[in-house]
């Protein structure tokens, strides 16, 4: 008998078995997805790390960034505009045309929009007072 069990983080394995799952069956609709990772990193002189930018693009020229976090104290010193950019330049460099991602409205919201990205998408009232939002640019 087949078994459901809940579990709170998926080892490296059980996250590639379900994205070859997908992929398998996407194949036989659809030319093959791929998904090729990329990340960029900020690092202070000693290594500390202070921010990073985390995506994935596919072969239908789609840039997905999954997170982009840089911390407090470095802020509004266009840190995260950089990683941005790095993200995006090394997607277009494989063909990327477009590029979406997701953020709460007291995340970067305004960040993206002010980086050419629009909302096409939107979850208000998320959690209460604040929206989940989908943004998605055209990097050609």
């Amino acid at each position: 008998m087949h078994q459901i069990k809940r579990k709170d983080k998926l080892s490296q394995q059980e996250q590639s078995t379900i994205w070859d799952g997908i992929e398998g069956f996407s194949q036989t609709k659809v030319p093959a997805t791929g998904r090729y990772e990329l990340a960029f990193l900020l690092h202070d002189s000693e290594g500390l790390l202070l921010g990073g930018v985390q995506g994935n693009y596919d072969n239908f020229g789609w840039l997905w960034i999954d997170s982009l976090w840089v911390s407090a104290e470095l802020r509004g010193q266009g840190y995260g505009i950089r990683l941005l950019d790095e993200i995006e330049a090394e997607a277009r460099i494989n063909g990327c045309k477009n590029s979406h991602l997701t953020s709460f409205s007291y995340q970067a919201v305004d960040l993206y929009k002010q980086q050419g990205y629009r909302v096409f998408g939107e979850l208000e009232d998320y959690l209460p007072g604040h929206s989940r939002c989908w943004l998605r640019k055209n990097l050609v």
